[in-house]
């Protein structure tokens, strides 16, 4: 069974790698925010406690996190293993974590501050079907009408000029020192965020041991004549 772990900043593209080595490998991808959104859609006594602390930009006190996080892993559905996007995210979720489990590896992806707030501050949201394009890198058709339904597209409060600056500063002050705990126990895989999607995901397999030997040297070779 394969446990693993991908963290950085917001923006860095967590979700994208988690999500395309769950795909292949057939691991479960764990969301911490993807639980939150549920809540909060369901109108869940919880969503409503989250949904303030995610308007105003604040990262979920680690009471909550560790509640919703018990019990998704309490439900062992991940029979090949599990990546977990964007979690530990602070020292006591790492603690709260490693007392009950293990990991095979960590990925840190990191991106700078000026790259990070120019992605946050294109993303746009669809408030009828849930569409959420990066004027950047998805370059949809307008930037105001969203592709799939025509709804008016809008600005989440957490992407605000004010929210963004506070989610990286928390992500410096909160969970860049949890790498060091991660470092003393696990195998941490350093990427730069910055590389396309798929570089970055090939080198994240070879890191891992996902992929043969002579396929892994093969991208060693590539990704250091390209540094």
């Amino acid at each position: 069974m394969n446990k693993y772990s991908i963290i950085g900043p917001p923006g860095a593209g967590k979700s994208t790698q988690a999500a395309t080595l769950a795909k292949i490998h057939g691991f479960v991808r764990i969301s911490v925010g993807d639980i939150f959104r549920w809540n909060i859609k369901n109108h869940t006594k919880l969503g409503a406690k989250i949904h303030r602390f995610i308007d105003s930009g604040q990262l979920v006190p680690d009471e909550f996190v560790a509640e919703v996080m018990k019990a998704r892993l309490e439900q062992h559905d991940w029979n090949y293993g599990f990546v977990l996007d964007g979690y530990p995210a602070s020292q006591s979720q790492a603690e709260f974590f490693l007392e009950s489990y293990d990991l095979d590896g960590v990925i840190l992806l990191q991106v700078p501050d000026e790259v990070l707030t120019a992605r946050l501050a294109n993303f746009r949201v669809c408030p009828a079907c849930g569409f959420d394009p990066n004027l950047i890198y998805d370059r949809p058709r307008s930037e105001s009408v969203c592709g799939l339904c025509g709804a008016e597209l809008v600005t989440r409060g957490s992407e605000s000029p004010a929210a963004i600056q506070e989610r990286v500063r928390e992500y410096h002050t909160k969970t860049e020192p949890v790498v060091d705990l991660l470092r003393q126990r696990e195998l941490v895989v350093v990427v730069d965020g910055t590389r396309p999607a798929q570089e970055i995901h090939d080198y994240i397999r070879a890191e891992l041991g996902l992929t043969s030997e002579a396929m892994a040297q093969r991208l060693r070779s590539r990704i250091a004549g390209a540094a």
